[in-house]
């Protein structure tokens, strides 16, 4: 797990941990603690379930898997709960995306 209470040092262990060791079977991640340069090329899943307003936190999100070293194939899941506010949050969030 990583999240904002993980300092600096413990975070990379995790992160190396999870990319190196066969056994390691998920990473839960926050796109917001997520924040840059982490390479997570061992994962092969990535599950959005917390859509951001700005779509490029979702997209960067995404890229911790597809990074130099990535052989796998990725899937990429969004979970959205139907005819909610998180349905019309995405909307806006995917039309801003196709404005850029």
């Amino acid at each position: 797990r990583l999240d904002g209470r993980i300092s600096g040092s413990d975070r990379q262990k995790s992160i190396d941990r999870f990319n190196t060791e066969e056994d390691a079977f998920m990473f839960i991640l926050s796109t917001k603690a997520g924040g840059v340069g982490i390479n997570l090329t061992a994962a092969d899943t990535c599950i959005i379930y917390d859509s951001d307003w700005n779509p490029q936190n979702d997209v960067q999100a995404q890229a911790r898997c597809h990074r130099i070293g990535q052989t796998k194939d990725v899937m990429i899941y969004r979970l959205i709960t139907a005819r909610s506010f998180e349905t019309e949050m995405f909307d806006r969030a995917s039309r801003k995306l196709g404005l850029e």
